[in-house]
């Protein structure tokens, strides 16, 4: 289980503000404006564990139904390829997927109510990069990273109470969105050693990618967020001795390190994740097929008080 997540992200607590008496009908609430733009930079830094192409944060989900932190979810499908040899220009891109359902806290100075609120998102990047050989089997890539996100807000959970939360601002809980783009770049270490009884791959990594809104609700203040991480993802490859479609089975051992070194540190309450995976790969070159190899891998993840398990298929062009 995750830390309770930072006050950003967590319950809000809603002011009160009281109209003239009116027989029977419960005091006006309104949403502080102070709020709005933690809460517009809180979403942008959950939405950088997607727009980073990451292994350990590709597959995220955290259910605190147990306590009283919202559950979230995020997955991420992403890939990248070195044109040739000759040319060598690298082309990367990935899609993410989130949902975070935080629950709000409304009062009016003597009740309080909780407010479910479901956000999903969705994001995008590409990124574009060259190879410099810097010794064998050894290169320096730089990369330049766009991505763009957008995140919706909805308040059908909590229909009930729109009658009884008022203000301009509810229009962002209230089938509201967010759009934001993301402008960086890269620097990665890419060692790959191929030999015919075993094949190493090592990538180090650093990104930065700065989210800003360009789209969003009235009620809410343009937001920002830093998405910086640090990565380590290394695979070992070797024969199992057995054979299919004409070419060896290899096993594949995996480590991976990932330190969160932006706004999206510690807001599920770990700053770093570590994943270790083992599975099989099929070769299928020796076939006139598109799909050279696919790879079954299962993960073991774990940071400072999170632990999970996962299971990854992936193939080569």
């Amino acid at each position: 289980m995750a830390r309770p997540l930072v006050a950003l992200l967590a319950g809000i607590g809603i002011g009160a503000c009281a109209p003239p008496a009116v027989a029977q009908e419960p005091p006006t609430l309104t949403i502080s404006g102070a709020k709005l733009q933690k809460r517009a930079n809180g979403v942008l830094a959950l939405m950088g564990y997607s727009v980073v192409p990451d292994l350990v944060s590709s597959s995220l989900s955290i259910d605190n139904a147990g306590t009283q932190n919202p559950a979230i979810s995020l997955s991420q499908l992403a890939g990248g390829f070195t044109w040739s040899r000759a040319t060598p220009l690298y082309l990367e891109g990935g899609v993410a997927y989130s949902r975070y359902d935080p629950s709000f806290i409304a009062s009016n100075g003597e009740e309080q109510r909780a407010v479910p609120v479901k956000w999903v998102s969705g994001s995008l990047t590409t990124g574009v990069g060259w190879d410099f050989p810097v010794m064998p089997d050894l290169v320096l890539r730089p990369i330049f990273n766009f991505a763009y996100g957008r995140v919706t807000s909805d308040l059908t959970l909590a229909a009930e109470y729109l009658d009884w939360v008022k203000g301009v601002e509810i229009d962002f809980l209230d089938r509201g969105h967010l759009e934001a783009y993301g402008i960086g770049g890269s620097l990665m270490l890419d060692y790959e050693r191929v030999r015919p009884d075993h094949e190493i791959d090592v990538e180090v990594r650093y990104t930065a990618i700065r989210l800003q809104s360009v789209a969003h609700s009235s009620a809410v203040f343009k937001g920002h967020a830093d998405a910086v991480t640090a990565s380590l993802w290394s695979r070992y490859r070797a024969p199992t001795g057995f054979t299919a479609l004409e070419r060896p089975v290899r096993y594949v051992l995996e480590y991976a390190y990932t330190r969160y070194l932006g706004d999206q540190a510690g807001i599920l309450g770990f700053n770093y994740l570590n994943s270790v995976g083992a599975g099989l790969e099929l070769d299928s070159s020796a076939r006139d097929l598109f799909i050279t190899r696919t790879r079954l891998v299962g993960r073991y993840m774990f940071g400072k008080d999170v632990s999970g398990f996962s299971v990854g298929l992936a193939v080569s062009f």
